[in-house]
């Protein structure tokens, strides 16, 4: 089985992190990664979203011919999600979507904490469109930039897990989405430090990868 992590944006290092994260996860499945190099560096918001939509699917049948078996859309935003489902011949899935379904799955009432102002409404929207509006309690920013997120260290680690700890206390989150494929490597560091569950949407949409591909 091969899968395909498509990064919208064109931080190539922000795709080796993905794709390890997804090796860990599924140490015994070949995984890949293709940068969308035509897009922002960072997906902040519907316009940086809109931008990397032509060279993101540009990018499907590349992934097809590469033996994919199960091609995820690494932003947490999903973008251009259905646009990719709609020419793909395997199944497509977002590292957004695939959050939501496995709090779903857990019954866990969750919050996400995303990166910039702007990227709210995008979430908050995929999760009113994708019918997870009644078991989401916020979406929050943290203030911190993708590249920022990215590039980690203690500062964003602080800034972080203090906005998981506000979903928790003040909006009565059961669990913590990390709304941002940058968080993906520092996820553990966030764990450690947390009260509630986190998830992941990297390693959640890898394992989720093998049930709709039927392995």
């Amino acid at each position: 089985m091969k899968i395909a992590y498509i990064n919208p944006n064109s931080t190539e290092g922000m795709t080796d992190s993905i794709v390890a994260t997804a090796r860990e996860a599924l140490p015994d499945v070949e995984i890949f990664g293709l940068t969308n190099a035509s897009a922002p560096a960072a997906i902040q918001g519907k316009a940086d979203g809109d931008a990397a939509v032509p060279g993101l699917l540009a990018l499907v049948p590349v992934a097809e011919a590469r033996g994919a078996d199960v091609i995820v859309i690494a932003c947490f935003d999903d973008t251009g999600l259905a646009e990719a489902r709609a020419i793909a011949g395997c199944p497509v899935l977002g590292i957004g979507q695939s959050s939501f379904v496995m709090a779903q799955l857990l019954g866990l009432r969750f919050s996400v904490i995303t990166s910039l102002p702007v990227s709210v409404p995008v979430i908050e929207e995929n999760i009113r469109q994708q019918g997870f509006a009644g078991a989401c309690a916020s979406v929050r920013a943290s203030g911190l930039p993708v590249l920022t997120i990215d590039a980690g260290g203690t500062d964003v680690i602080d800034r972080l897990t203090d906005e998981i700890a506000t979903a928790n206390e003040s909006d009565g989150a059961a669990c913590a989405l990390l709304g941002c494929a940058g968080m993906a490597h520092i996820a553990p560091e966030l764990s450690a430090r947390s009260r509630i569950p986190l998830i992941d949407g990297v390693a959640a949409s890898a394992r989720l990868s093998l049930a709709v591909a039927g392995r």
